[in-house]
C-alpha cells in the first residue's frame, strides 16, 4: 500500500497536470489559426467587410453606420491606451463574440465555437498587418463608484467649456447643431447617450470610462486622458463623467417585447393642448423599435429614428395620443442652421399613425405598410412646417404605399408638436367618433385597435417612401374603473359567502344524520 506522502504526492501532481492543461488549452484557443479564419470570414463576413477587408461588401451600401474596413487596423472598442497604435487580441473578440451595439454586425458567439472566433480574428488582423501587443494599456487607477455626488460631479465637468456638450448636447441626446464625418469622409452622428444599449461596448461605467479615455478611433470622439489636449481629464474626473453618462439611460422607455398594448388612459377633464403638459404623465408610455422601410419601392436602408414612445389619453368625447422620439435636428427648411448640417436636400420632419378602418373582429389586420386595396388604412400625420409654413395635421386614406390620397382633416384631427434638446413630442387629437364612419376608426372602449407608426428625419433626407416605421401593435382604451369593481367584488364575494354557508350547513345536516 501507499503511504500517505505517496497519496498526496500523486494528488499534488496530478491537479498541477490538470491545471497545466488548462492553462496550455487557453494559450492555444487564443493562437488563432488564419488560414482556418478565412474560411470562417468568405462565409460569414465577406457579405458586409468585403473579400478585401476594406468595408466595401455588396451589403455595405445598405448599412449605417457602415462596415468597418478592416485595412486601417483601427477599431472602436479599445482598451488599450489612447496613443497605442494595436488593439487588445480581447478587445476583437469581444466585437466578434458580442456585434456591435446600434450596428448591423451582430455577435457571433451562439454560431461560432470560441476557436473560431479566434481563428477569424487571427484572419483580419492579417489585412492591416497587424502583429505583437499594445504596450501600453488604459489606466483605470482607483475605481469610484456611483453616487449623487459624483454624477454631479460629473455632470459639471461633461457640461463645462462644452466638454462633451459641444457633441453629445446639453442633456446627452447628441443633438448639438454640428457636422461630423468619420476619417473616411462618412456622415456620423454623436452617440444619444439616453440610449445605452446603442453603447459601444456597454454602458457600464468601465467601459464608459474606456471609451473616454481611449477615444473611439475612426471617429471624432477624443481621449479625454490626451495630456496634450485642453479637455483633458484626471482619472477621477472621468471615472465621474463615467457615472454621469451611465445615469443618462432613459429607463423608463426601454422597449421591452412584451409590452405591444399602449393602454389609453381615461380622464374626465379636457385633454391637455401642448405636448409638454404634465397631464400626459396619466398614462404610462409605450416605447417601440423603428426599422428603415426595406419593403416597398423606394426602398430605404438608412433611417435615423429607432424608437418611439407612446402615451394615450381619452375622455367621454375624444382620444388624443402623445408621440415621442429622439431626433438630433430640428427640421425646418429655411432655417440655415438645419440646412447646414442636412444629409441631403432638407425635409420636414414628420410623423404618422396608422389605423384600420374598422377595428377588426378577429385577428386579421390589413397589411402593415399602408394597407392595400383590399384592406385600406388612414394615417394621422404631422409635419413640422418650413420658416414659411407653419405645423400641420393632415388625414390620409391608404391603399398603400404608393397610393395615397390626403383628406381635409374637417374630421376634427388636430395636432401640435414641440421640440427640445434633442427630442420632438407631438400630440394628435380626434373625436372618438366621426359622421365619417366608412372611412375612419370609431374608437370604443374595451377592444383592442390595430396601431402602427411612422416617423421622418428631415435632416436624414427622408420624404415619401424613405422613412422608419414599426409593425401593428395595439391600443386599447381602458374602461374608467369607477364604483363598479368594487361593487362586483361585493356582490361577488356575497355569493361566494352566501354558497360557502350553505355548503357548511348542508354538511352538518349530513353529519348529524350519520351520527344518528
Amino acid at each position: 500500500m501507499m503511504g500517505d506522502g505517496v497519496i498526496r504526492t500523486f494528488w499534488v501532481a496530478t491537479l498541477a497536470t490538470g491545471f497545466l492543461a488548462l492553462s496550455l488549452g487557453a494559450a492555444v484557443s487564443k493562437d488563432g489559426d488564419a488560414e482556418k479564419g478565412e474560411t470562417v470570414y468568405l462565409k460569414r463576413c465577406l457579405q458586409c467587410h468585403g473579400e478585401e477587408g476594406d468595408g466595401l461588401g455588396p451589403a455595405a451600401e445598405r448599412l449605417n453606420p457602415p462596415p468597418r474596413d478592416f485595412t486601417l487596423g483601427l477599431y472602436k472598442i479599445k482598451s488599450s491606451a489612447f496613443d497605442a497604435d494595436l488593439p487588445n487580441d480581447e478587445d476583437l473578440l469581444r466585437m466578434v463574440r458580442d456585434g456591435m451595439p446600434g450596428t448591423a454586425m451582430p455577435g457571433w458567439g451562439d454560431m461560432l465555437s470560441e476557436q473560431d472566433m479566434w481563428d477569424v480574428i487571427a484572419y483580419i488582423k492579417i489585412f492591416a498587418e497587424l502583429e505583437g501587443k499594445p504596450e501600453k494599456q488604459v489606466a483605470y487607477g482607483t475605481r469610484i463608484e456611483s453616487s449623487p455626488e459624483s454624477i454631479a460631479a460629473g455632470k459639471k465637468l461633461f457640461l463645462a467649456d462644452d466638454r462633451c456638450s459641444e457633441c453629445h448636447g446639453a442633456e446627452g441626446r447628441g443633438d448639438a447643431i454640428k457636422k461630423l464625418k468619420n476619417d473616411n469622409g462618412e456622415r456620423t452622428w454623436p452617440r444619444n447617450l439616453t440610449k445605452s444599449w446603442t453603447y459601444r461596448a456597454s454602458n457600464d461605467p468601465k467601459d464608459i470610462y474606456t471609451r473616454i479615455s481611449a477615444g473611439i478611433p475612426t471617429t471624432q470622439m477624443p481621449s479625454f486622458a490626451d495630456p496634450k489636449s485642453n479637455k483633458k481629464l484626471s482619472i477621477e474626473e472621468r471615472w465621474h463623467v463615467a457615472n454621469y453618462v451611465a445615469s443618462l439611460a432613459k429607463t423608463e422607455k426601454v422597449v421591452r417585447p412584451e409590452n405591444t398594448v399602449i393602454k389609453a388612459v381615461r380622464v374626465e377633464n379636457k385633454l391637455p393642448a401642448s405636448p409638454d403638459d404634465p397631464a400626459w404623465d396619466q398614462a404610462s408610455p409605450t416605447t417601440f423599435f423603428m426599422l428603415s422601410q426595406i419593403v416597398g419601392k423606394v426602398r430605404f436602408f438608412k433611417a435615423a429614428n429607432d424608437t418611439i414612445s407612446v402615451r394615450a389619453l381619452y375622455n367621454g368625447d375624444k382620444i388624443g395620443i402623445r408621440l415621442e422620439w429622439d431626433d438630433r435636428t430640428k427640421s425646418i427648411p429655411g432655417d440655415s442652421k438645419a440646412e447646414s448640417i442636412a444629409e441631403d436636400e432638407l425635409m420636414e420632419d414628420a410623423v404618422a399613425v396608422q389605423f384600420p378602418i374598422k377595428i377588426p373582429t378577429g385577428m386579421e389586420k390589413p397589411y402593415f405598410l399602408m394597407g392595400d386595396a383590399a384592406k385600406p388604412v388612414t394615417l394621422w400625420r404631422w409635419s413640422s412646417g418650413t420658416t414659411e409654413v407653419p405645423e400641420s395635421a393632415a388625414i390620409l386614406d391608404a391603399k398603400g404605399i404608393d397610393n395615397l390620397e390626403s383628406r381635409d382633416a374637417a374630421t376634427g384631427l388636430t395636432a401640435k408638436g414641440s421640440y427640445r434638446d434633442g427630442t420632438w413630442r407631438a400630440i394628435m387629437t380626434r373625436p372618438l367618433r366621426t359622421e365619417t364612419a366608412d372611412k375612419e376608426l370609431q374608437f370604443e372602449e374595451g377592444r383592442f385597435i390595430p396601431i402602427a407608426f411612422f416617423a421622418w428625419d428631415g435632416s436624414n433626407g427622408e420624404v415619401d417612401t424613405r422613412h422608419a416605421m414599426t409593425t401593428w401593435y395595439w391600443l386599447l382604451l381602458t374602461p374608467s374603473t369607477g364604483a363598479k369593481p368594487i361593487i362586483f367584488a361585493i356582490v361577488a364575494a356575497l355569493l361566494i359567502g352566501g354558497v360557502l354557508l350553505w355548503w357548511g350547513r348542508s354538511a352538518a345536516v349530513r353529519s348529524g344524520s350519520a351520527a344518528s
